[in-house]
């Protein structure tokens, strides 16, 4: 076992273990994503983490375009409710919305978030 790394200003924050294993830590780290990234992620899975969000992304990963009306029926809730929904989903930028006339229509702006919440709830009924 080598223990080569070492850092060289220990904070309260940081391990003062060395490192045995450098090679792989050094190699998970350069696999590591940059911060801006890992954010977008972040925000994605704290939109996943609402039942009705996921309900939203599911409805809408085929390219469909719902008005928050359908919306609400898709949640079976109320129109406040979805339109609240929608709004933070947008505010995430995980959706994008066009206005015609009074009504107002949602899709995805990724298909990333809706493959994923499909690709998790396909797994967890595999399970």
């Amino acid at each position: 076992m080598r223990a080569n790394i070492i850092l060289s200003s220990i904070s309260q924050d940081t391990c003062s273990i060395p490192c045995f294993k450098e090679k792989l830590v050094r190699k998970l780290q350069q696999k590591l994503p940059p911060d801006e990234v890992l954010e977008e992620a972040r925000v994605l899975f704290a939109a996943l983490s609402d039942r009705a969000r996921l309900k939203i992304l599911i409805a809408l990963q085929d390219g469909a375009e719902l008005c928050v009306c359908d919306v609400a029926h898709v949640l079976g809730t109320t129109i406040s409710t979805a339109s609240h929904h929608l709004r933070k989903m947008r505010d995430l930028k995980l959706l994008k919305y066009r206005n015609d006339g009074r009504m107002a229509y949602y899709s995805l702006r990724s298909e990333l978030a809706g493959k994923l919440a499909d690709g998790v709830l396909r797994a967890e009924v595999a399970i």
